[in-house]
Parts: C-alpha cells; sequence; structure tokens
C-alpha cells in the first residue's frame, strides 16, 4: 500500500479515485485491524488532498468572478 506522505503529489482525480477505492475496502470489511487502520490513515490524507484541491478551485472561480486573472491563474 502507498504511504499517507505521497498524496501531496496526486491531482485531484487521482486522489478521488484512490479514495474511492479506500472506502470500498473499508467497506468490505474483510481486512485485519492493522489494515484497516492504515486505509483509514491513508483515506484521511486523500480527502484532506481533495480538500485542498477543492479550496484551491473555489479560491480561482473567486478570483475569477472578482476580474483578478492573475490570482486566478495561480491559484492551485
Amino acid at each position: 500500500m502507498a504511504s499517507v506522505d505521497d498524496v501531496s503529489q496526486l491531482s485531484y482525480e487521482e486522489a478521488r479515485d484512490q479514495l474511492i477505492t479506500v472506502v470500498t475496502q473499508l467497506e468490505q470489511g474483510t481486512a485485519t485491524l492493522e489494515d484497516s487502520l492504515s486505509l483509514w490513515e491513508r483515506g484521511e490524507a486523500l480527502a484532506a488532498r481533495c480538500e485542498e484541491w477543492l479550496l484551491g478551485a473555489k479560491k480561482r472561480l473567486e478570483a475569477a468572478r472578482n476580474g483578478n486573472v492573475e490570482g486566478a491563474a495561480g491559484a492551485e
């Protein structure tokens, strides 16, 4: 399983897809307790990465609405 630390390089779509996989694995209920904890930690990191992307997108939209083209282009 990939480490929690490597999520910072993922695109929104990659993080979202991996989060879906993690949730599916947790919902199956077949993982050991240790594996479940690792999956949970990975899921938390992936969810945080998705939120970073969404907040960045929101800032870009707000900047574009306010006519701040430079701010819209520079936000992640």
